[in-house]
């Protein structure tokens, strides 16, 4: 016979258990669509691409190419010979301000 507290311990496991392959799946989508990315060279042709395309966005694009960087290369401390650089992104955000006065925006 089964105790409660080997069902409990069995229900909790394969909660778990779906939870787990929900997110590894979950993950898994996300990388597919990365690995599926169009590749694109670092060069001077890439503003003119970037601003063709609609939007002014390009999703999961993946770039190759030589990147110098600003200060000094990071080394992974978990691989060896993996660096990598920090490159300084630029976000304008615009807003709508709500106009009391002319009860517009």
């Amino acid at each position: 016979s089964i105790t409660p507290g080997e069902l409990l311990c069995l229900g909790s496991s394969l909660a778990f258990t779906g939870l787990f392959y929900y997110l590894y799946k979950k993950k898994a989508r996300v990388m597919a669509r990365i690995q599926e990315a169009p590749k694109l060279q670092v060069d001077d042709e890439l503003p003119a691409l970037v601003s063709a395309a609609d939007g002014r966005c390009l999703p999961y694009v993946a770039l190759e190419g030589i990147v110098l960087p600003a200060k000094a290369v990071l080394t992974s401390h978990y691989h060896e010979g993996l660096q990598g650089v920090i490159q300084k992104l630029l976000l304008k955000e615009h807003r709508l301000i709500w106009n009391s006065l002319a009860r517009s925006w």
